[in-house]
């Protein structure tokens, strides 16, 4: 009703919160692709001699158990086997044998080991003495002494079967399975006992793997002797290859070579026109010493500028088959090559009568016109 208002007031602007703020953030930036990883690069193929590596009997699966480590004694004394034995010594040998089993019964092996060995260097010659030798060291687990008493004996006596019995028995202890069954083979073929069979049958299976698996490696040996044999003569036939195609490859590029220019067109400048310039003034001076009294002044007038009308094709003076068997000989066709370079090289074979006989033939098919006669209208030039 008259009044006057005051102005609204105006609205001030609050800060967002902090909160907005914390919300507001910087747009993160796009992390940088990964490099690609290469691929692993192939492994190479392992060679067959790689790949393949050549088997030892331990990699073989057979059992083992009841195997002992050998014994590594010095040799035990064998006796003289060249010893005369008289009927006093064959007693004293058997008393000690007796003092040894004896010894052997109580369990003093130590002793009877020394007792049988006193009984065999008396008496070498008993086979039996050996073995009852070898079976104290089998029960002192010592299988390589025992196989050593085996064989004397077997050396003394080898229709025994009892030597080949106990000694298959020491193999069998030292894991020699083939020698094992072999020894026990024998000692049943000998004299069939059920002690050497079932130790036989014990041995045979795994003799019979050792046995295939030899066979099959010394079979990959003999295939990779082949390959390595086939690789050589391979390789020494390629080497032969490529040696006869280089001597083929430069025979042709000799051959196509040949002497500059080629023929045809023969020597530089090619034939047309012959000797370079046609016989410019007519190889002045007519070749200095030359034909004597022949083409005195060479040629008067000199086939200028060449070859004047009239004058014959040069492709049909080389057509001539007396020049072309003249021109087959190397002597010729290098002196050719001379003259054609330099005409003054005539000089160097005025003595060489297959070049100068090719010079004459050639002059005169270029300019040798001798039909004419006299006539004095034939418009060449005739010498008195």
């Amino acid at each position: 009703l008259g009044a006057t208002l005051p102005p609204e007031p105006k609205e001030e602007s609050t800060p967002p919160p902090k909160e907005a703020w914390s919300e507001k953030k910087e747009p993160k930036a796009e992390p940088a692709p990964k490099p690609e990883a290469k691929p692993a690069p192939e492994p190479e193929p392992e060679s067959e001699s790689e790949s393949e590596p050549e088997s030892e009997e331990s990699d073989v699966d057979i059992d083992n158990e009841g195997v002992i480590e050998p014994d590594t004694d010095d040799p035990q004394p064998m006796g003289n086997d060249q010893l005369e034995v008289t009927d006093e010594m064959e007693e004293e040998a058997q008393e000690k044998r007796n003092v040894a089993m004896a010894a052997m019964t109580d369990g003093n092996l130590d002793e009877a080991i020394q007792m049988f060995t006193e009984a065999i260097m008396i008496n070498p010659h008993s086979a039996l003495l050996y073995v009852l030798h070898y079976s104290v060291y089998v029960r002192q687990q010592k299988p390589n002494a025992a196989v050593r008493d085996c064989d004397r004996a077997i050396h003394l006596n080898p229709d025994s079967a009892q030597p080949y019995k106990w000694r298959g028995k020491a193999h069998r202890l030292l894991g020699h399975w083939e020698e094992a069954a072999k020894d026990l083979q024998m000692a049943c073929r000998l004299d069939y006992d059920d002690t050497a069979y079932e130790m036989l049958k014990e041995v045979e299976p795994k003799a019979q793997k050792l046995a295939l698996h030899k066979r099959k490696q010394e079979r990959k040996k003999e295939e990779r002797e082949l390959k390595a044999r086939l690789a050589r003569v391979k390789k020494a036939k390629e080497a032969q290859e490529k040696a006869r195609q280089e001597a083929d490859e430069r025979a042709k590029a000799q051959a196509k070579a040949g002497f500059p220019g080629g023929m045809p067109g023969g020597f530089p400048g090619g034939m047309p026109g012959g000797f370079p310039g046609g016989f410019p003034g007519g190889m002045a001076g007519g070749m200095p010493g030359g034909f004597p009294g022949g083409m005195p002044g060479g040629m008067p007038g000199g086939m200028p500028g060449g070859m004047p009308a009239g004058m014959p094709d040069p492709s049909s003076v080389m057509s001539d088959p007396e020049i072309i068997a003249a021109m087959q000989d190397p002597e010729v066709m290098l002196a050719f090559q001379e003259i054609s370079q330099n005409p003054a090289n005539m000089m160097k074979y005025t003595n060489n009568p297959k070049v100068m006989n090719l010079v004459a033939k050639m002059q005169q098919k270029m300019g040798g016109h001798d039909d004419c006669g006299d006539d004095d209208d034939c418009g060449h030039s005739h010498s008195a």
